[in-house]
């Protein structure tokens, strides 16, 4: 191992090379969290369903087809650290069509960050992001072939999970890793020049 590569054995020093890498991707920045500090609710997920997103059912990634806040607190205890990944957009984007070209690039980052993360010894790294696949990557498509037929996915070097449909409390995961705001308010106007961010998710070990 060269002095350069990050070492597994490390995670401050494992971190390092990974949030530099995030960074490289375009991500305003990603922060080293403890598992512990990664708070996750019902009322949340519930939300994906009542009243009903548009994209529920429609992906892979999102419910009824994940297995929700039950699953990911099973699926926590596994980890004891996780890289938190944020992207700064200006509210206004947030609000308009290229909202889904922002959501994909943070797919490719974190869905890179966990490529990485495998090939540095963490073998069990596991990303997710906001947004839902089937919108983003195949919109053109009339169905998912994954939930349609079984078949294999369309975009798996891509497409994470995202992370609304298991309750994950995103504003929570950026005061853990030392950052302040307040997500996109959905009521706000339009015009409004603002900025806001949209945040993903690496679980390490």
């Amino acid at each position: 191992m060269t002095p350069s590569t990050p070492d597994p054995k490390n995670p401050e020093n494992a971190a390092a090379g990974l949030i530099a890498r995030i960074r490289r991707s375009g991500a305003a920045d990603a922060a080293l969290v403890s598992a512990a500090d990664i708070c996750v609710e019902d009322d949340l997920a519930r939300h994906c369903r009542e009243p009903r997103c548009e994209n529920y059912g429609r992906s892979p990634g999102c419910p009824p087809h994940v297995s929700g806040p039950a699953g990911f607190r099973r699926l926590l205890k596994g980890y004891h650290r996780a890289l938190a990944v944020r992207i700064d957009v200006p509210t206004r984007i947030l609000l308009a069509p290229e909202r889904r070209d922002v959501l994909a690039l943070l797919h490719d980052i974190v869905a890179d960050a966990e490529r990485a993360a495998v090939g540095m010894g963490f073998a069990n790294a596991r990303a997710f992001a906001g947004g839902a696949c089937k919108r983003l990557f195949c919109r053109d498509h009339a169905e998912c072939r994954v939930l349609a037929s079984g078949g294999t996915c369309r975009h798996p070097d891509r497409a994470r999970p995202s992370m609304s449909g298991f309750g994950i409390n995103v504003s929570q995961l950026m005061k853990a890793a030392g950052w302040q705001g307040e997500y996109l308010d959905p009521n706000a106007p339009a015009e409004n020049s603002g900025m806001s961010w949209i945040a993903g998710l690496i679980l390490l070990d």
